[in-house]
């Protein structure tokens, strides 16, 4: 079986610096706070959306006290912070395909930030759907692989409902279908797994390369400035390695 390796991606979360932890961390908290007022209220049992959002939290490394001070501060405030999820899709330098997750309290803001980077560094800001149809939507579960074994792993994720594993630099990717995602990942969970990541991801369905050390360049410059953005939640790319 076979995965798309996202543990580089991983490692790169995990060398941030304390002041980019602590933007990832107001981050997921955007996620908890809309989790609480459009999935159904502060009881991670009955909103399934606020369990997916705290659980991605906990595979971030934001403390369980921060995670029940968010939520609290979400269920009590009347008004207070009003965020809309937004995607933008568009292509980067070569034809790069890139959809950006934003959560946002100024849609003008963020628009207007993300056909800047864009325009500056070789690409454009296409209209919705222009890229999302060529990745596929899927829940992604990173485990550490150290003290586990394989076969064991592997048994335990497919009697879990999981659709998908694969094993490769030193973690275990097990993929699931986004309606059984939360399933498999509570049932992981019960049997003592935890996990280095855990969210619904876009997985491209072919990868592009660059060459020309000026794309490649101007690529690592659009992802950073997108990736360091505060209204946005996650970025997906088709980009090669």
């Amino acid at each position: 079986m076979a995965g798309h390796s996202k543990w580089k991606n991983i490692l790169h979360k995990k060398g941030k610096t304390d002041a980019q932890r602590a933007k990832l961390f107001t981050k997921l908290s955007r996620e908890i706070i809309v989790a609480v007022r459009e999935g159904g209220g502060a009881d991670v049992n009955s909103n399934s959306r606020l369990r997916d959002a705290v659980a991605k939290a906990r595979a971030g490394n934001v403390p369980m006290d921060n995670i029940k001070r968010v939520i609290e501060r979400a269920a009590g405030a009347a008004g207070g912070e009003n965020y809309e999820r937004i995607t933008y899709e568009g292509y980067g330098p070569s034809g790069v395909a890139v959809i950006v997750e934003t959560m946002t309290d100024n849609r003008n803001r963020t628009a207007s930030d993300m056909r800047h980077y864009f325009d500056k560094y070789g690409g454009n800001m296409g209209a919705a759907g222009c890229v999302s149809w060529s990745f596929d939507k899927k829940g992604i579960l990173i485990v550490d692989a150290e003290g586990r074994d394989e076969d064991e792993t592997l048994e335990a994720a497919l009697d879990c409902g999981a659709d998908d594993f694969s094993a490769a630099d030193g973690v275990f990717e097990i993929t699931a279908t986004p309606e059984r995602f939360g399933e498999v990942r509570d049932a992981l969970e019960k049997r003592g797994y935890a996990f280095l990541s855990a969210e619904i991801e876009m997985i491209p369905q072919n990868r592009v390369a660059l060459s020309d050390p000026e794309d490649i360049k101007k690529m690592e410059k659009l992802l950073e400035l997108l990736e360091d953005n505060d209204d946005v939640q996650s970025v997906w790319n088709n980009l090669e390695g």
